[in-house]
């Protein structure tokens, strides 16, 4: 495998660990008080759901649902596997949801008993439903759980804001709520391909054409303020950016490994001012980390974050880097060729220590 591939494969597989870990650095301070100014965020636990240390929320439950459907090489797009993302959330909702959105329980308890053929369709129906009920739908239980869609389509922007789309409107049928997803998995793809945070910018040509200057002032108002300016980010319009304040505010430190200065190091850095944004602070963290995985790569992400993250279906650290990584393959894409070797790409990536799991720690990250 070339060094390029390597590279790549370590950045598709920070993608959902990232997210996970933003997730769970989140948790504790969800709706309450932020660490104070000097002090990093930690993995307590508690929050909302009285989470375990390294526990992840709902943010990253529903990723994983897409997920699994993901990295079996399905389209997205399509109404079979719409379908089977349908039944994930519905199972989710029944077995595992430790937190769940008010948009997103309504929307299930609509369908809950509804069989699996059909399902996408119905659920879509019954967010369109809602929407035109409420003229309400616009929050951010979409974009946080977006990212993982980027990795099945890193050689094709145009399908994946399809499936940006399609997904989105599963559960938050408002036009903003898809845009806002088109964009952060255009970030993530280019992030993986290129190594850059350019794709946010460049996914507006993915929008509608009078839509796009909106956006374009939205992302600008951001970059101007720090995340804290957008306190009520349970709305997808200022959860994005908050996260993208957190992610192009922060700076990126020198490359000085004699001093310990890495510049993937940006990626705990941001991750941290993501959680100062308060409120929502799982979710930004979350919608946050997907992007910086996608650029700085799994192996960018702490070893201490890595032992700790965990969740819904006993997934950990190793299981949300395959997840990744069967994702960005599942379709013959470039990032490893038409014959993947996963397991070279995870060994040469660094991208996790497959220990870690029993070197755990008692203490919180």
């Amino acid at each position: 495998m070339s060094s390029q591939n390597v590279h790549r494969s370590d950045r598709a597989a920070g993608v959902l660990l990232t997210a996970a870990c933003g997730d769970a650095l989140g948790v504790p301070y969800e709706f309450a008080a932020p660490p104070p100014p000097g002090q990093p965020p930690r993995m307590t636990g508690g929050g909302l759901g009285d989470y375990a240390p390294g526990e992840y929320s709902d943010d990253t439950q529903m990723a994983v649902c897409i997920a699994e459907v993901a990295a079996t090489g399905a389209d997205l797009r399509e109404p079979a596997a719409l379908d089977k993302i349908a039944a994930g959330f519905v199972r989710w909702r029944i077995e595992g949801a430790t937190d769940i959105g008010i948009q997103t329980k309504n929307v299930i308890a609509r369908v809950r008993s509804h069989a699996q053929p059909g399902l996408g369709a119905a659920m879509t129906a019954a967010a369109r439903a809602l929407h035109e009920e409420t003229g309400r739908s616009a929050g951010n239980g979409s974009l946080m759980r977006t990212g993982i869609i980027a990795l099945a389509y890193l050689d094709d922007p145009v399908a994946m804001a399809e499936a940006a789309r399609a997904v989105s409107e599963l559960t938050h049928y408002d036009p903003l709520a898809a845009e806002a997803c088109v964009l952060w998995c255009e970030g993530v793809r280019q992030a993986v391909l290129d190594a850059t945070f350019d794709g946010v910018r460049h996914g507006l040509a993915l929008l509608p054409a009078e839509r796009r200057a909106q956006w374009a002032a939205w992302l600008d108002e951001a970059e101007h303020h720090p995340p804290a300016h957008f306190p009520d980010n349970g709305f997808v319009v200022t959860a994005l950016q908050a996260a993208w304040s957190a992610i192009v505010r922060t700076p990126v430190p020198a490359e000085d490994p004699a001093a310990s200065s890495f510049a993937c190091d940006h990626l705990r850095d941001a991750l941290y001012a993501a959680v100062g944004a308060g409120n929502d602070t799982d979710t930004v963290a979350a919608i946050a980390g997907a992007l910086l995985g996608a650029r700085w790569g799994a192996s960018a992400v702490p070893v201490q974050w890595q032992r700790a993250v965990h969740g819904w279906e006993r997934k950990h650290a190793a299981d949300l880097v395959q997840l990744g990584l069967l994702t960005a393959a599942a379709i013959h894409t470039t990032i490893t060729g038409v014959s993947p070797d996963l397991t070279s790409a995870r060994t040469a990536s660094g991208a996790f220590d497959p220990s870690v799991q029993e070197q755990a720690s008692n203490e919180p990250p």
